[in-house]
């Protein structure tokens, strides 16, 4: 179920990127072979991004690496792994990054918002216990082995379809190159930044939840690179 969301998710990104690629004047089929690249990147990013801090599970037999379908997905990974096959693609077909950026970023918000439905089939990706009963209901919590946890994966779903709606009405309102992108590295990062505490699985570095951290990261950064470019576009549209 988890792997029918996610093609349905990619189905959709790249149906909505087609649509978006005439309105930027990008060449016709120009988001299916940006697809194309991306997504074998990406899975290949999101693999090795779990593997890198869930070593000791790999360490004795590393051939179970190549193991996807035992799990073992994590979406920064993916994101990092799709930037840098996007990156290497604007550069050949001599396209700005920051177009091609702004092209994506809602439709991966919106596959994020998707794909998190996969963890509710798979019983994961969820917070902790929940002791209080009134809140021991769905989409408040998730029923694991009788237990009731925050549903952690619906707060994130939610978040995303959220930012899916903003980035995709701010679209056509004429923002600077890469804006769209910055927001959505913005959006994004706040609102892991947060769900990412009350979850019960976390990738850690030490005592450090690492998905929170670059979250944290990730947010701080966009928001001042948005601010700075806004404030620079309009003292150019006031000079």
């Amino acid at each position: 179920m988890y792997g029918f969301l996610i093609a349905c998710a990619i189905a959709l990104s790249v149906f909505l990127c087609t649509k978006e690629e005439k309105r930027l004047g990008l060449p016709e089929d120009f988001s299916v072979d940006l697809a194309l690249r991306m997504v074998p990147a990406a899975v290949v990013g999101a693999r090795l991004y779990y593997v890198i801090f869930q070593w000791p599970l790999y360490a004795e037999n590393p051939v179970r690496i190549l193991y996807i379908w035992e799990g073992g997905l994590a979406i920064y990974g993916a994101v990092i792994g799709g930037a840098a096959a996007a990156w290497l693609f604007a550069r050949k077909r001599k396209v700005p990054f920051g177009t091609l950026a702004d092209l994506v970023a809602p439709v991966l918000i919106l596959s994020q918002a998707i794909g998190r439905w996969g963890n509710f089939f798979n019983g994961e990706a969820y917070g902790y216990a929940v002791e209080n009963p009134a809140l021991q209901f769905f989409p408040m919590a998730v029923q694991i082995e009788g237990v009731w946890h925050y549903a952690t994966f619906f707060y994130e779903s939610a978040w995303d379809f959220g930012g899916f709606l903003l980035l995709w009405n701010l679209r056509k309102k004429g923002m600077p190159r890469g804006c769209l992108a910055l927001l959505y590295f913005a959006w994004y990062g706040t609102g892991r930044a947060v769900i990412e505490g009350m979850r019960s699985d976390s990738l850690m570095l030490g005592p450090v939840r690492v998905s929170q951290l670059l979250s944290v990261l990730l947010a701080v950064s966009a928001m001042i690179a948005l601010i700075v470019k806004l404030r620079n576009a309009k003292k150019q549209a006031a000079s």
